[in-house]
């Protein structure tokens, strides 16, 4: 069972270590690729062994309000600019505790559809997370997935798990960004994310789209449909009635999303 603490050292600095898990490494070269890559605020890695995680601790003060939704956009935008030659990555990474395939894939659609939405649908459904009605309309989606999605301008290095808990805020700006998903990907998907646990709203897409316009649709149709993914990932994880969200927006695609904006 993996076990966090915080850890003061010898020399009165402060640390968090993560013990117990697997697969740190991945974890490390995520939050590497991000610091290298990106002006994006990410705890410096301080040691980094496959059951063994040693970061710098980051202080905060859990205030995640407008300001630092604000903030939390122009760093997110920044973050987007930052190009890769193909969607996928360098190698697998993680999800949470679930290995999150990245092969290097020329079409986002394609990568989407197989690596994604098929993928964990198998997954959720061999663990009883999903229906087997539920399954045969995630690959039928999965099929046509290219009559809901487009190709973005390039792909995009996105941090992949932005959700409350992993947003650490201290006076009106964002801190730092932790446990990432990284990967090179659609912007969108990342930004649909925000909107599943209501991580940031208006403020935040207000600011984002002054800096990165988003195309129309993203709301009323591809929102929806992205976040599929991280709906599956919680369904597998904790079941629950995530698939029960997952049913209803698969039965949704008859007519399209029409979800409202944040």
């Amino acid at each position: 069972m993996a076990v966090v603490v915080r850890a003061e050292l010898a020399d009165g600095s402060t640390v968090v270590v993560k013990h117990g898990g697997t697969a740190y490494e991945t974890e490390a070269v995520m939050l590497e690729t991000l610091r290298k890559r990106s002006a994006l605020p990410v705890p410096r890695v301080l040691s980094a062994e496959p059951d063994l995680l040693v970061i710098e601790y980051i202080n905060n003060d859990g205030q995640l309000d407008h300001a630092v939704e604000r903030h939390a956009a122009d760093l997110l935008a920044g973050l987007h600019g930052v190009a890769g030659e193909s969607f996928g990555f360098a190698q697998d990474t993680l999800i949470g505790p679930l290995v999150q395939p990245c092969p290097r894939t020329e079409s986002w659609i394609e990568f989407f559809g197989e690596h994604r939405l098929r993928h964990f649908g198998v997954l959720a459904h061999r663990k009883g997370a999903i229906s087997g009605a539920c399954w045969d309309n995630l690959q039928r989606l999965s099929d046509r997935v290219g009559d809901f999605l487009e190709e973005p301008e390039h792909p995009s290095l996105i941090h992949g798990d932005i959700w409350g808990g992993n947003v650490l805020c201290r006076g009106g700006r964002v801190a730092a960004f932790i446990d990432p998903a990284t990967h090179y990907a659609h912007p969108e998907v990342e930004l649909a994310f925000t909107t599943l646990f209501s991580t940031f709203g208006r403020a935040f897409f207000e600011r984002y789209t002054q800096l990165r316009p988003i195309r129309p649709g993203f709301f009323e149709v591809r929102r929806g449909l992205y976040n599929l993914y991280p709906l599956l990932v919680h369904a597998i994880l904790f079941g629950g009635g995530y698939g029960q969200q997952i049913e209803r927006i698969l039965a949704s695609t008859k007519g399209g999303w029409r979800d409202s904006n944040p």
